[in-house]
């Protein structure tokens, strides 16, 4: 499902117990300088990531005080954010005008809170210009918290170069059936560079049969329940998607590659790597 760009008033773009992907949770907060938000989300443990600007957050008597200070926007320096326990509140005071991103996942355990700094994020680079899948990922709620998280994951992936394919070859995970594929609902929040940009997201549901297109633009999300979800931008932009992937009962991802495409992870470089981050 696409949901275009509008403009949300800080109220959750895909709410608790979404039709489409009720594992996960989405909002995006804009708050001026010095503005402040309390997030609340009974039931969902939640990452509270800036996009731009620098905040402080405050939850169950902890501070977490500068988060995204050496940050401009998503395309410049290393993410930060906070880990937010299942129910909790956290206060989000702006230092700059501001825009988070909240980030959720079902999940029925209290955890305890802390920092994602930018020395913490566990990037990966796989691809190539000549396979046209030449990218980047940040993992900022990564494998290194197994753990200290309970299903959520969060991540921001980037082209690298301009143009090209990411999601490929085309996989999913849809249902649990260890150890080839695991179920975990996904939502994407695209931007573009320059933001007049535009790219493709497809969905396939079954290998061999017609599927479905989105036109996503600079503020796109996306809603992944089942498919095969390869997408695409335009050649000179570059892409960047806001990842949240969340496991119906477990954390770790293993995705299960399409078969009429699957050997094509024998021909792009370190991709298998990338694969390996993931679980």
């Amino acid at each position: 499902m696409h949901i275009a760009p509008y403009d949300n008033q800080n109220r959750a773009i895909v709410d608790t117990g979404d039709p489409v992907v009720p594992l996960c949770y989405f909002n995006i907060v804009k708050l001026p300088a010095g503005g402040s938000f309390v997030s609340e989300v009974p039931g969902y443990e939640t990452c509270i990531v800036p996009a731009t600007g620098t905040i402080d957050v405050a939850v169950m008597g902890q501070a977490f005080a500068s988060i995204g200070l050496r940050r401009a926007n998503v395309w410049d320096a290393e993410p930060e954010g906070v880990y937010i326990p299942t129910g909790a509140a956290a206060t989000i005071t702006a230092r700059t005008e501001t825009e988070v991103f909240i980030a959720g996942a079902a999940f029925d355990q209290v955890l305890t809170p802390f920092a994602i700094r930018a020395a913490d994020i566990d990037p990966v680079q796989y691809g190539s210009d000549e396979t046209k899948t030449h990218r980047k990922i940040k993992h900022i709620l990564g494998t290194k918290y197994h753990g200290r998280v309970g299903r959520l994951l969060v991540s921001e992936l980037f082209t690298v170069g301009a143009g090209g394919w990411s999601g490929f070859p085309s996989h999913k995970h849809d249902t649990d059936r260890l150890p080839i594929e695991t179920h975990h609902d996904e939502v994407y929040n695209f931007r573009f560079n320059p933001p007049h940009g535009s790219g493709l997201q497809m969905l396939q549901r079954e290998d061999g049969k017609p599927g479905d297109a989105y036109h996503i633009v600079d503020g796109s999300t996306i809603c992944l329940d089942r498919g095969y979800h390869p997408v695409a931008v335009l050649p000179g932009y570059q892409m960047y998607y806001f990842t949240i992937l969340a496991g119906k009962s477990q954390r770790s991802l293993v995705q299960y590659f399409q078969p009429s495409h699957a050997d094509q992870i024998e021909t792009i470089p370190g991709i298998k790597d990338m694969i390996a981050k993931f679980k």
